[in-house]
């Protein structure tokens, strides 16, 4: 049996007509989905919390995509009401696509400004609370997707409802993983919730693997010193791959025609670290309703944000 040959950038279908919202799609993996996206059609809003660095972003990126069609918003995934600006301020008839990318990873224990404990909040709740209220918009569009970046560490977290939000201790590690499971069951939630409504829209989720970006260097992960940085950047550079084959997954579910939702992309080789994109079936966390029921309920209290699909039939 031919091993099929690796899936590129040029596999992707015209995306002419799609109106697209990358999160933090100033750098990494995320400015590359961006530039890809628009590469091919889409009309892509890169969703980035620095407006200096979303400027530089969009400047850079136009050079690289001269014909794109591009523009630059600002959220901060660790506002609700920045998050909530966001969504009152959308002027498009429709969204087609949310690639929910940004995040944070390991930082040192820091709370958001709504008090939650900041990898939750950023990379959960804030994804969260942007996607519910970019919903009436996701449901206008005649396809559309939710793509929602986890990570392939998610499959160490030791779950625990009861200290989500650092309710008795804080260990940065853990709660990244912890964090990329919410991922992992929002996204798979949603895609049930879709369902049961009667709806086209197709949720799903994604690891891309271990990829040079900036996520372990950048942000809050700065005030840990030259130290620091310069190990990370050395371990990032050695064990690392490019962004590019990072960005893989997340453009793969986003585009490949005839995917169904409720699906987790992940890179194909050794423990998900590195390889092209395929569909992982055997992880707990897609099939386990009663973790992913209970954090949805959680997720709604805590960020207000209430999911208002139609009712079926």
């Amino acid at each position: 049996m031919r091993t099929p040959p690796p899936w590129t950038f040029d596999a992707m279908a015209d995306q002419s007509g799609r109106v697209a919202v990358v999160t933090g799609a100033n750098s990494g993996i995320g400015y590359v989905t961006a530039r890809e996206l628009a590469r091919r059609g889409a009309h892509v809003v890169l969703a980035c919390r620095d407006p200096g660095r979303g400027r530089a972003a969009l400047d850079r990126m136009r050079g690289e995509a001269p014909d794109a069609r591009l523009e630059l918003r600002r959220v901060d995934l660790s506002s609700l009401a920045s998050i909530r600006a966001f969504a009152a301020a959308w002027d498009h008839d429709r969204l087609d696509l949310l690639v929910n990318n940004a995040g944070i990873a390991m930082v040192p224990f820091a709370r958001t400004e709504d008090g939650f404990e900041s990898q939750f909040g950023v990379n959960h709740l804030g994804t969260f609370a942007l996607t519910g209220l970019l919903l009436p918009h996701l449901i206008a569009a005649p396809d559309p997707r939710v793509v929602t970046v986890s990570s392939e560490g998610q499959r160490f977290a030791r779950f625990d409802l009861g200290n989500l939000n650092a309710e008795r201790r804080y260990r940065a590690a853990f709660a990244y993983v912890q964090a990329k499971r919410a991922n992992l069951y929002f996204a798979m939630e949603l895609q049930r919730r879709a369902d049961a409504a009667g709806l086209a829209l197709r949720s799903l989720a994604v690891a891309p693997g271990l990829t040079r970006t900036n996520v372990l260097t950048g942000g809050a992960n700065g005030a840990r010193g030259r130290l620091y940085a310069s190990l990370t950047g050395l371990l990032v550079r050695a064990a690392f791959r490019p962004t590019p084959e990072g960005a893989k997954t997340s453009l793969y579910a986003a585009t490949a025609p005839g995917l169904p939702g409720g699906r987790y992309i992940v890179p194909d080789g050794f423990l998900q670290l590195r390889g092209e994109p395929t569909h992982r079936t055997r992880e707990r966390a897609v099939r386990d309703v009663v973790t992913a029921g209970r954090l949805w309920r959680l997720s709604e209290r805590l960020t207000g944000v209430t999911y208002r699909l139609p009712a079926p039939g």
